[in-house]
């Protein structure tokens, strides 16, 4: 089924007419980190990861496999794409639709990637459209003085620091939707649930195939723990990381930005400008040569009759948001 090709210029996504009375992030200058914070923030983000495929290199024969290697890059795929796909495109954004199991099971491998109940992340993720780099926004890097203790204060919160602030007392409202959504409802209160059967299912592969107990540990560590941790530093450097570092190739309203080492490692989900300037469009890697996994596994559904009313901007909006 080819994609239908819709008007989706507007810089905030709000899918829910409850949330139209709420003010609208204006337009603000275009900021670009100094050269050298930009470095420091790629080697903070890179150096880690870097350090995990040198644990792996190192422990390859000993306490680490090739049945370890596919577990941890399967599983992070498979419910990475449960978020790119089905937390952000599908319920967030309502970029596309799917049949009633598609649904579901996105939401299942989602809430495997341990990033919280499917409910409350598109609520959270709403809100950041809503005030993207504003006082309001829950995740952003910026705000904060511009020294480089600044700098770091706020990328830290943008990362991660921002999973332990309260919860806003108004996020319920930017999910009124999915409430109504008795299914998915039940399917984000079992979230300790796929949770759990996240982190087992892989320690019972690694027991199987090797019958043994080590094996069993072995997989618990690397196909639930280590893909875990992976899975979160990808996707939480979109939210610092794609807010500081990167190209802006559309007008947006945000410090937004395409960057292209998370454009891939987060399946698509680094071509993060290119979201905010078409924030319903189910493509984010909208130039030829911007590699986006999720969209290819959405246009995949649609050739198989799964996916219907597959979004993308229009070319004439494109042009006209092109900066040049």
């Amino acid at each position: 089924m080819a994609p239908t090709i819709v008007e989706t210029g507007s810089d905030i996504d709000l899918t829910d007419p409850d949330l139209t009375d709420l003010d609208r992030n204006p337009e603000i200058e275009t900021r670009l980190a100094p050269l050298h914070i930009r470095i420091v923030n790629f080697v903070a983000v890179v150096l880690p990861f870097l350090g995990l495929v040198a644990a792996m290199v190192l422990l390859w024969g000993t306490a680490f496999s090739w049945v370890y290697l596919a577990m941890l890059v399967g599983g992070t795929i498979l419910t990475g794409l449960g978020v790119t796909v089905g937390y952000h495109r599908l319920f967030t954004h309502r970029s596309f639709r799917t049949v009633r199991p598609v649904e579901l099971g996105l939401a299942v491998l989602g809430s495997m990637a341990v990033q919280g109940p499917v409910v409350e992340w598109v609520a959270t993720h709403r809100k950041h459209h809503q005030h993207s780099d504003g006082e309001a926004d829950p995740h952003s890097p910026h705000g904060h003085d511009d020294t480089l203790i600044g700098f770091i204060r706020g990328f830290i919160h943008a990362h991660v620091g921002w999973l332990f602030d309260r919860k806003a007392d108004d996020i319920d409202r930017y999910a009124t939707d999915l409430y109504r959504d008795k299914g998915l409802v039940r399917t984000s209160n079992l979230f300790v649930l796929w949770v759990t059967l996240g982190l087992l299912i892989p320690a019972a592969i690694g027991g199987l195939v090797t019958m043994t107990w080590m094996g069993v540990l072995l997989g618990f560590l690397w196909g639930g723990l280590a893909r875990v941790f992976v899975l979160h530093h990808i996707t939480w450097s979109v939210n610092s990381v794609c807010h500081i570092w990167g190209a802006k190739h559309f007008a947006s309203s945000d410090e937004s930005r395409n960057n292209p080492v998370f454009g891939i490692l987060a399946f698509g989900e680094g071509w993060h400008n290119n979201h905010h300037a078409f924030p319903t469009s189910a493509r984010h890697g909208l130039l030829w040569w911007q590699f986006d996994l999720s969209y290819i596994v959405i246009r995949a559904l649609g050739l198989l009759g799964l996916a219907k009313d597959i979004k993308l901007p229009t070319p004439e909006r494109m042009k006209a948001k092109r900066r040049h």
